[in-house]
């Protein structure tokens, strides 16, 4: 008989000392004393499908096992966020209407994004989209798309989502022309998949072999980390970036007290660091 979410949530405080160690030593997530909450949310599932009764026995699993699929799958449920097409709308607006004319009158032609921490790729075809509908040409496109979890790399590149997932954020418009119906899914067509480029990526890791970029996107990822661990990212996301290129932190994120290499610039009410 299957025992109620209460048992099942039940921790000791060695084991949930031994999962912020674990999440940490993965993923970088730092795990604080009181988000006992969100272990219960991300991992009750993998409690369930190994046919586990509590934490507990998740983490004699993980201690024993010491790496393998588990661990994967640990690692990933804390790891993957929410994310939705052109989500927040307005850094899109922002990029549309004033940063990449900008680039233009410079004498730009080819654009390069990095969406870092790209989950399930909702951002990097929202991006290939704005950049369509915008007459850019698909030849000066470079879209690249990273993230931890080879679960959610998988989704991204087969380009299929429910009807839940398209249903939030993309307008009709777009999606009547960059999707096509797939019994109850939709898939993304050629011309948008084309544009983009997946490939898993730990954003602790030197980033000088990953490419140069106009853009890089980074939303909602830098609070989860350590301070340390955060200079270090935006240190290198600075080398990353071709001059005059531009940052997008999430909305509560900053590189203020994190480092002195970009210049903030608030447009359509959203802050970009511009890389000095």
């Amino acid at each position: 008989m299957a025992a109620t979410d209460s048992v099942m949530t039940a921790i000791s405080r060695d084991n949930y000392a031994f999962l912020q160690e674990h999440v940490y030593r993965t993923s970088g997530i730092v795990l604080d004393d009181n988000k006992h909450y969100l272990l219960e949310a991300r991992l009750l599932p993998i409690v369930r499908r190994e046919d586990l009764s509590t934490l507990n026995d998740l983490c004699a699993l993980l201690r024993a096992s010491g790496s393998g699929r588990v661990f994967q799958e640990v690692r990933d449920a804390m790891t993957t966020n929410e994310t939705l097409f052109f989500r927040d709308a307005v850094p899109f607006k922002a990029m549309r209407q004033v940063l990449i004319p900008e680039l233009f009158a410079k004498g730009s032609r080819r654009l390069t994004f990095w969406s870092a921490a790209s989950s399930s790729g909702q951002e990097a075809y929202s991006l290939a989209m704005m950049l369509l509908e915008m007459g850019i040409n698909a030849g000066d496109i470079d879209i690249l798309a990273t993230d931890i979890s080879d679960k959610v790399l998988e989704q991204a590149r087969s380009g299929r989502y429910s009807q839940t997932e398209v249903g939030r954020g993309l307008p009709a418009q777009q999606l009547v022309r960059y999707f096509q119906r797939d019994k109850a899914e939709w898939q993304v067509k050629d011309e948008l998949k084309r544009l983009v480029r997946f490939q898993p990526f730990d954003l602790r890791d030197r980033m000088s072999s990953i490419g140069s970029f106009d853009f890089v996107l980074c939303r909602n990822v830098l609070i989860y980390f350590d301070i340390d661990t955060k200079k270090r990212i935006l240190r290198e996301m600075e080398g990353t970036l071709n001059p005059g290129g531009f940052l997008l932190l999430g909305a509560a994120e900053t590189t203020l007290n994190l480092t002195d290499a970009f210049d903030r610039r608030a447009v359509e009410s959203v802050s970009f660091y511009q890389k000095r």
